[in-house]
């Protein structure tokens, strides 16, 4: 694992525990730049941007998150919990479909 990765990732988690999400954002792009395939980066930038509120980014995050490993349970929880939060912040009733989809796909893996 690349050892600069890694710091970022550290020091995203301490600006999310901070509550610094426009700052933990910024980290998590920044291992996305060096490697698009970082799923646990795709994981932090769906909670970050739900905290900021920005649903499509938080919603996009999460569905590369699955893309990249769709046999991954925790994967599909994860995205079902980002629709329900999407919906929460937007009363968008495809979000909450999208989530009993995902949470049955998880229940599956």
């Amino acid at each position: 694992m690349d050892k600069e990765i890694l710091t970022w990732e550290n020091e995203g988690e301490q600006l999310r525990s901070e509550k610094k999400h426009a700052e933990a954002a910024e980290k998590y792009e920044a291992i996305l730049r060096k490697d698009p395939n970082f799923v646990r980066a795709h994981l932090a930038l769906a909670v970050v941007y739900y905290n900021l509120q920005d649903f499509e980014k938080s919603v996009a995050h999460g569905e590369k998150a699955v893309e990249l490993e769709p046999n991954d349970p925790f994967n599909h929880v994860a995205m079902s919990v980002t629709y329900q939060r999407a919906f929460e912040g937007t009363r968008d009733q495809t979000y909450i479909h999208r989530a009993e989809a995902a949470k049955a796909r998880a229940q599956m893996r």
